[in-house]
């Protein structure tokens, strides 16, 4: 009789790591919905106007305080070359941290927060749309929905911001 242990079991095949998911807060900017990774988001504020700054690019409409903080406004319409916004009561500002900066974006209305996992996810179809294509990560769906996800910090690390930066110092 041979009194020898089992040889141990192969570990359980396992399936594959769950998928991450991501959180994208959704808003829109005219009949577009688009989204952005909602671990930017600091908070949303509701639509008060800026203090103008002399000498910044159009888009960005001035700057607020903000609990002691100086923070640059970009209207999202006119940095994506949108037709002109008119503020109302759903124009809000979505104060975001966008590397070592807190920059404030207008937009015309928050949605909500959507969780995508990555078979939601499209790549953007490639289109000669210029400089633009590039802060775009992908197209997200949900049901009937599509949202434009947008890499808002290379969107908004660009030289116009640290201009307005610079303009305040």
């Amino acid at each position: 009789m041979n009194l020898q242990p089992a040889p141990l079991a192969a570990p359980l095949a396992t399936t594959a790591p769950p998928t991450p998911l991501r959180e994208f807060l959704a808003f829109k900017l005219g009949s577009e919905e688009y989204g952005i990774d909602i671990l930017r988001v600091q908070e949303i504020r509701s639509y008060d106007k800026p203090t103008r700054i002399a000498n910044a690019p159009d888009f960005i409409k001035g700057v607020i305080n903000l609990r002691g903080m100086i923070v640059p406004i970009v209207d999202m319409r006119l940095k994506l070359k949108l037709a002109q916004a008119s503020y109302d009561p759903f124009t809000v500002v979505i104060v975001l941290n966008v590397g070592a900066r807190v920059v404030g974006m207008v937009v015309d209305a928050v949605s909500d927060v959507i969780t995508l996992a990555p078979e939601q996810l499209r790549p953007v179809p490639e289109l000669d749309v210029g400089p633009a294509a590039e802060h775009l990560l992908a197209i997200g769906t949900v049901d009937d929905r599509m949202l434009i996800l947008v890499d808002i910090a290379k969107l908004l690390s660009g030289a116009e911001i640290g201009l307005a930066e610079a303009t305040l110092q």
